[in-house]
């Protein structure tokens, strides 16, 4: 995912820094790259993005990492459930 200009594998120590250095400028909380990896992958879910464009996305061959990743928000959950309820208990 992540590649110098020449094209080769950056120096993860780079990818690091590189990362550090904007939340810090931010002022935000100190967050290691994986959670941000997991915040992007949550976003898709969120948005709609159906899973195999999220796994191209994300540069995933197997589902099994889009679970690992991807976190159902509340928000998500409460989303699914409005429907199914109205479709259940419909008053027409």
């Amino acid at each position: 995912m992540f590649a110098q200009p020449n094209g080769r594998p950056s120096d993860p120590r780079g990818d690091h820094d590189a990362w550090k250095a904007p939340l810090k400028e931010a002022n935000v909380r100190d967050a290691c790259l994986h959670d941000a990896r997991q915040t992007a992958a949550t976003m898709l879910l969120v948005l709609g993005v159906p899973t195999r464009a999220a796994m191209e996305v994300m540069g995933w061959s197997q589902m099994a990492m889009t679970t690992r990743y991807q976190h159902l928000a509340p928000e998500l959950i409460s989303g699914i459930a409005e429907p199914v309820a109205g479709l259940l208990w419909r008053t027409n």
